[in-house]
């Protein structure tokens, strides 16, 4: 039997050089006439290893990275495809500490197969949950759901079983099944890596959530800047129909769903669901009005979900193991795992999933390890452009949607970028408000002028200007912007701004005020 070699292919690893080191191998391969068969992989999410290549010995996945192409040849004279000694041998995959203390529910695949092809998927568990679903009532699938305490990843945390039931129960023939995958927070990355490691996950959630709401018919709006997930979900969308598990008679059960690929229009504002919808149908992407609400009036006027990848990628586990068994996971309000992206100034950046419930001082340093800079980690904003920047007194609270609340933050997708002491907090707050000046939508004026307005008054602030009258005026504008703006992209920008200002005024001058 030939030796089997694993090697990433997804975004991450192919841009530290996974392809050119692919090629490599296969030079030693031929020239060395080995018997050695190469499959590729999605990510562990343990990004600064990247290339990180794993071969199966004795049943173990042995690692060696980060690999160069310089390496190759020492590798396989040191016989690494047999889990050979070398510098760069990390032990078994499932030991490194970074990966053993995760509780990984959703990336429970991801690294470990292929992601397109479709019998390692059915061998991990792939499939049993829509199986389970096939058999079920509607009603009783969408109570399954609401039972987990499942809740939307994608930034709002509104429970996904209520939105579920509101389009179950909605009284029209036709209904939508849309997702959105247009990742743009800062230090985000989970959804990307969910459709490059195991996309059939994704679009077995999304078959589900049909079969209970009465839907036929689902979109995935994919951000443009993902190119290969694109490629990726193309490949197992055409699997599935083949398969028959997509299409008129999804794995013989007489039910009908259809799942098209539409790319997004490269707007931030298009993550919003309302403004995804707009675009989705042809339009500018632009903020539409609520009520109505998606779930009663959403694409094409229909009732739609609209939920992102890591929601509908919980859906199969939930429907295989039951809601309790989720339930187990987490705390208070706060149910499941939450993938958590390190970003930033971070010395092992990567994603690591886990209940809910752990500190940011575990991940940053226990997982993290601290500062990539080697200076005091100072600050961490969690939750994209539009988050609280959190002060390192704060780095004892828990992860969990409610506690952040209290402490004015939000969890939000779940993205952390890290910032050590030489950060300057000023020019953080500005950008804050530049960022919503140049992808608000422009529909209400709060947050269309009221971010150049706001850019403005930092300036002067900072220089000195009128401080105590631009502090006020400054904090009026931020009041205006979170209350009368339509969306969070104005709603929510404050929250950067005002938390650096409380946090770190000396980077404003506020102490020479």
């Amino acid at each position: 039997m030939p030796q089997t070699l694993y090697l990433p292919r997804d975004f991450t690893a192919n841009a530290m050089g996974a392809e050119v080191i692919l090629s490599a191998i296969e030079a030693q391969i031929k020239n060395r006439r080995l018997d050695v068969e190469i499959v590729r992989t999605g990510s562990f999410g343990m990004y600064w290893l990247e290339p990180l290549i794993t071969v199966e010995v004795n049943g173990d996945r042995i690692a060696y990275g980060p690999v160069t192409v310089n390496d190759i040849s020492g590798l396989f004279d040191a016989g690494f495809t047999a889990g050979g000694d070398h510098p760069l041998r990390l032990g078994p995959i499932a030991k490194i500490d970074f990966l053993k203390n995760q509780e990984r529910l959703i990336f429970n695949r991801a690294g470990l197969t292929d992601p397109l092809s479709i019998s390692e998927y059915q061998q991990g568990g792939g499939l049993s949950g829509l199986a389970r679903a096939l058999e079920m009532e509607a009603a009783a699938i969408v109570k399954e759901v609401t039972e987990s305490g499942l809740r939307g990843r994608g930034g709002a945390a509104f429970p996904t079983g209520i939105k579920w039931q509101t389009v179950h129960a909605a009284g029209a023939t036709q209904k939508y099944i849309v997702c959105n995958a247009d990742e743009g927070d800062s230090g985000t990355f989970s959804d990307r890596m969910v459709m490059e490691s195991d996309p059939f996950l994704l679009l077995e959630g999304m078959i589900i959530a049909g079969v209970a709401v009465g839907a036929n018919k689902g979109y995935i709006y994919l951000r443009v800047e993902y190119p290969l997930a694109a490629r990726i979900l193309a490949e197992a969308i055409e699997t599935l129909y083949q398969q028959g598990i997509l299409g008129d008679d999804i794995m013989g059960s007489g039910k009908h769903f259809d799942v098209e690929l539409r790319m997004a229009a490269g707007a931030y504002i298009c993550g919003e669901e309302t403004a995804l919808l707009e675009s989705l149908e042809g339009k500018r992407g632009e903020i539409r009005y609520k009520p109505p609400l998606p779930a009663i009036q959403g694409l094409f006027g229909k009732p739609t979900v609209v939920n992102n990848v890591v929601t509908l990628a919980s859906i199969p586990m939930i429907l295989e193991k039951g809601s309790h068994f989720y339930k187990d996971y987490g705390m208070g309000r706060s149910r499941g795992t939450l993938p958590f992206q390190l970003a930033g100034n971070i010395k092992y950046g990567g994603l690591m999933e886990k209940a809910f419930g752990l500190t940011l001082n575990e991940i940053l340093y226990d997982y993290g390890g601290g500062s990539a800079s080697g200076h005091p980690i100072s600050t961490v904003q969690v939750g994209g452009p539009l988050g609280a920047y959190i002060p390192e007194s704060q780095f004892d609270t828990a992860l969990d949607y409610e506690a952040f609340n209290e402490i004015g933050a939000m969890l939000g997708h779940g993205g952390i970028v890290v910032f050590d002491e030489t950060v300057n907090m000023a020019d953080m707050a500005r950008y804050a408000m530049e960022f919503c000046s140049i992808e608000s939508c422009g529909k209400c004026t709060p947050c269309r002028i009221g971010s150049t307005r706001g850019m403005e008054v930092i300036e002067r602030i900072v220089q000195g200007k009128d401080r105590d009258m631009n502090l006020t005026l400054l904090a009026d504008l931020c009041v205006t912007m979170r209350d009368a703006s339509l969306y969070a992209m104005g709603g929510l920008t404050p929250n950067p701004v005002m938390s650096a200002i409380k946090n770190f005024p000396e980077d404003f001058n506020i102490q020479n005020g």
